[in-house]
C-alpha cells in the first residue's frame, strides 16, 4: 500500500480558504435576508456559486497538497461535477438559512442533505484521480467523514442563520469566530476522508499530468480568494447601499407622513383642519344614515379675540388659540372632533347623539372652562365663545349644509349678547337671507353714493347758539324706504363694511365743510362716530391726513365720538390713536358716557376734550329719583377733568332747565331740533353766519 504526504504549505492554504468560504457565507446569509424578494434571487445564485467554488476550492487545493510516490492528476468532467456537487450544496445551504424560520426537522433534512453533497463532491473529487486499481475506503473513517460532513453541514447552517442579521463590529468579530469552527470542520470533513483512502502499492494514476501541483494548487487558491473576496466587497457595497436606500425610503415615508399630517391639521394648534373635518362629517354621515343615529355640528367663535390679538400681540393670541384648543380638546370625548377652520372660529363634530340634552352638555362644559382663563402669562383678560348648533338630520344631512346652518345659529349668539349657545331654526335662514340682501345692498349703495348725512345741531346750554353739530348717516332705501342705522351698521360690522361706510361718512362730511366754507359760511365742529373695529383700524390716522389735505380743511373743524365700549375694548390702543389724531388739532368726545365700563383712570388717561351723557339719563332726569343727582355728579366729574358736557336726548322745557342749573355746557335733542338734511342744515348755517 503506498503512502501519501502533504505539503504544510497548501494544508495550512486550504484551511485558509475553508475559513474565508465560510465567512463569506456568513455574510450572504445576511443578504439573502434583507435583500427585496427579485433581489434575494439573484445573491441565491451568485452566493451559491462563489461559496460552492470556495468550498470545492478548498478540497481541491487540500487534494493538491496530497502526493503519492506516483504522478497525480484529476480528470476535468469528474473535477467539474465535484464543483456543481459542492455549488448545490451551498444553494441549498443559503436557501435554508435565508427563511423566516429554521425549525429542527428543516434543519436535520437540509444537514442530511448537505453532508450528502459534500460528501459526493469530496468523493467524486477522488474518482476525478481515476486510480487503478480503485482506491479502497476504510468503512469506519468513510462513515466519520460522512457524519462530520452532517453534523458540519447542520452546525453552519445554523450559525449562519443565528448571525444572519448581526451586522455591528462585535458582531463581526462573532462571524469571525464561526467561520473559524465552520473552516475547520469543513477541513476535518475532508482530511477524515482522505484518512479513509487505501492506495494499492500497484496503483497508477490514470489521469496524471505533468504541471505542478504547488503552483494549480496557490492558482487556484489566489483565484477562489479573489472571487470570494469580490462577492464580500460586492455583499458590503450592496448591503450599504440598500442601507442608504432604506434610509432614504424611512426619510421620504416620514416626509409624506408629514406631509399628509400637515396638509390635514392645522399648523398653530395641531387640530384638524376644515378638509379633514369635512371628511369626518362625511364619515358620520354616513354612519348617521346606516345605523339611524344623529350626530352635531357646533360652530363656535371667541368673543374678544380680536381684541386681544391687536393690543396684547399675536404671540400672545397664538398662545391663547393653543389654550383654549387643548381645552376643549380635553373636555370632549376621544371618538368627537374639534376643528379650527380660521381665525379664532372653531368646530366641534359630537358623534352619535342620544338627545339634544347630550350636545347642551357638551357645550356648556366647553363654555365653562372657557370663561376660566384669565389670560395669558402676565397678561390678565377674560374671554367667552359663542356657539352655534346643527343637527344631522334634522338640519341637513350634507358637510356644508350643516355648517352654514351652524354658522348661522353661531352668528345669532353674537348678534344676541355673545357667550352663549343657540340650535339653529329654519327662521334663522330667512332672517340671514334677509342680512344678506342688506349687506348687498349696502355695499352698493356706499359705491353709488345713495347714502345722506342728516346734521343734528349742537346749542350752548345758556344762550343756545349753534356752537357743532353731529353728523348721523341715513339710508333711504329706494324700495324699503328709510333703513334705520340700528339695523343697517351691525350688519356692516358683520359683513366687513363698517370700514367703508366709516371712510364715506368722513370723506362726506369734509367734502360738506369745504364746500360750505367755500360759499362763506361759518361752520361749527362736526362730529364724527368712530366705530370701534375703526378705532382699531392701524391706517386710520393717515387716512383722516390724506381727507383733510385734500379738502384742506383745518383738522379743529372735526370732533370724533367714541363710544365706551369701543375705547374700552382696546383701551391701550385707542390711547396711542386719539392722541395722535388729538395732536392733529382733532377734538375727541366720549360718547354714550354711563352705559359702559369707564372708569375715572381712563377718563384722566384719554385725551377727550368732550364727554356726552347718554339720553337715558336725560329721559330721567326729572321724573326718576336721584337721576338729577347722578347727572350733576357726572357734570361735576368732567368739569375737574377739563372737559366739556353734551348732553344727548333733551326733549323736554324741564329737562333743559335743570341741565341749566347744574351749569352743563351743551345740549343736543329733540327740543332744541331734530337731525336736519344738508340743505335744511346749510340754512341754519347761513343764520348763524348772518347773526
Amino acid at each position: 500500500m503506498m503512502t501519501g504526504e502533504y505539503d504544510v504549505r497548501l494544508v495550512i492554504l486550504s484551511i485558509l480558504v475553508a475559513v474565508f468560504a465560510s465567512y463569506t457565507a456568513l455574510d450572504l446569509a445576511g443578504r439573502l435576508v434583507s435583500a427585496y424578494e427579485r433581489k434575494a434571487y439573484g445573491w441565491l445564485v451568485g452566493g451559491a456559486l462563489a461559496m460552492g467554488t470556495g468550498i470545492w476550492s478548498m478540497h481541491f487545493v487540500a487534494m493538491l497538497a496530497f502526493s503519492l510516490p506516483i504522478r497525480l492528476g484529476y480528470d476535468i468532467t469528474i473535477t467539474f461535477f465535484s464543483w456543481l456537487m459542492a455549488v448545490i450544496a451551498s444553494g441549498l445551504a443559503l436557501f435554508v438559512i435565508g427563511q423566516n424560520t429554521l425549525s429542527w426537522g428543516r434543519l436535520l433534512a437540509a444537514g442530511l442533505m448537505m453532508g450528502i453533497a459534500i460528501c459526493g463532491m469530496h468523493y467524486t473529487g477522488m474518482a476525478a484521480m481515476r486510480m487503478q486499481p480503485g482506491i479502497d475506503y476504510d468503512p469506519l473513517l468513510f462513515g466519520a467523514s460522512a457524519l462530520i460532513a452532517f453534523v458540519a453541514s447542520m452546525a453552519a447552517m445554523w450559525i449562519c442563520f443565528t448571525l444572519r442579521n448581526v451586522h455591528s463590529f462585535s458582531g463581526s468579530l462573532q462571524k469571525l469566530g464561526a467561520a473559524l469552527v465552520m473552516g475547520l470542520a469543513i477541513a476535518g470533513m475532508h482530511y477524515t476522508g482522505m484518512a479513509a483512502a487505501h492506495f494499492s502499492a500497484e496503483a497508477l494514476c490514470l489521469a496524471a499530468s505533468d504541471l505542478d501541483s504547488t503552483w494549480l494548487a496557490v492558482l487556484i487558491a489566489v483565484a477562489t480568494f479573489a472571487l470570494l473576496g469580490i462577492t464580500l466587497v460586492v455583499s458590503v457595497l450592496d448591503q450599504r447601499l440598500e442601507s442608504r436606500t432604506s434610509q432614504l425610503v424611512h426619510s421620504l415615508s416620514e416626509a409624506n407622513a408629514k406631509l399628509l399630517h400637515r396638509s390635514l391639521h392645522d399648523p398653530l394648534t395641531n387640530l384638524p383642519n376644515r378638509m379633514l373635518l369635512e371628511d369626518r362629517i362625511k364619515q358620520s354621515i354616513y354612519v348617521a344614515t346606516r345605523e339611524h343615529s344623529k350626530f352635531a355640528l357646533v360652530y363656535m367663535d371667541l368673543d374678544g379675540f380680536k381684541a386681544v390679538n391687536d393690543n396684547l400681540g399675536h404671540q400672545v393670541g397664538d398662545a391663547l388659540l393653543k389654550e383654549v384648543s387643548q381645552l376643549v380638546a380635553d373636555n370632549i370625548r376621544s371618538s368627537d372632533t374639534i376643528a379650527r377652520v380660521g381665525g379664532d372660529e372653531f368646530v366641534l363634530l359630537i358623534n352619535d347623539l342620544k338627545n339634544e340634552q347630550a350636545v347642551i352638555s357638551v357645550c356648556s362644559k366647553v363654555l365653562s372652562v372657557i370663561q376660566h382663563i384669565r389670560g395669558i402669562g402676565p397678561h390678565r383678560f377674560g374671554i367667552s365663545a359663542s356657539m352655534g348648533i346643527a343637527i344631522c338630520p334634522d338640519d341637513g344631512v350634507e358637510p356644508s349644509r350643516l355648517l352654514a346652518h351652524a354658522d348661522t345659529a353661531m352668528y345669532h349668539v353674537k348678534s344676541s349678547g355673545k357667550n352663549g349657545y343657540q340650535f339653529f331654526q329654519e327662521q334663522m335662514n330667512t332672517d340671514f337671507s334677509e342680512e344678506f340682501q342688506i349687506q348687498t345692498e349696502l355695499r352698493e349703495a356706499i359705491s353709488t353714493d345713495v347714502l345722506e348725512l342728516y346734521y343734528q345741531p349742537k346749542l350752548s346750554t345758556d344762550e343756545q347758539q349753534l356752537v357743532g353739530a353731529e353728523a348721523l348717516l341715513r339710508w333711504n332705501h329706494s324700495s324699503k324706504g328709510q333703513i334705520s342705522p340700528s339695523r343697517f351698521i351691525p350688519i356692516a360690522e358683520k359683513f366687513g363694511l363698517i370700514f367703508d361706510l366709516d371712510q364715506w361718512v368722513l370723506e362726506h362730511a369734509c367734502k360738506s365743510i369745504r364746500h360750505w366754507l367755500n360759499r362763506g359760511l361759518q361752520v361749527p365742529p362736526i362730529s364724527i362716530n368712530l366705530s370701534a373695529l375703526r378705532l382699531r383700524q392701524k391706517d386710520l390716522v393717515e387716512q383722516v391726513e390724506h381727507c383733510l389735505q385734500h379738502y384742506q380743511l383745518d383738522p379743529a373743524y372735526l370732533v370724533f365720538e367714541i363710544t365706551e365700549t369701543a375705547e374700552m375694548q382696546d383701551i391701550l390702543q385707542a390711547i396711542e390713536v386719539l392722541a395722535r389724531l388729538n395732536l392733529m388739532g382733532i377734538h375727541i368726545a366720549l360718547d354714550d358716557f354711563g352705559t359702559g365700563y369707564s372708569s375715572l383712570t381712563h377718563l384722566k388717561l384719554l385725551p377727550m376734550q368732550q364727554l356726552k351723557i347718554d339720553r337715558s339719563f336725560i329721559s330721567d332726569l326729572t321724573s326718576k329719583p336721584g337721576q338729577a343727582e347722578i347727572v350733576e355728579s357726572i357734570i361735576n366729574l368732567a368739569h375737574a377733568l377739563q372737559l366739556k358736557v353734551v348732553a344727548e336726548g333733551v326733549e323736554t322745557e324741564e329737562q333743559l332747565a335743570h341741565l341749566q342749573k347744574v351749569r352743563c355746557d351743551e345740549v343736543q335733542g329733540f327740543l332744541l331740533s331734530k337731525p336736519l338734511p344738508e340743505e335744511r342744515f346749510v340754512q341754519l348755517l347761513r343764520q348763524y353766519s348772518a347773526g
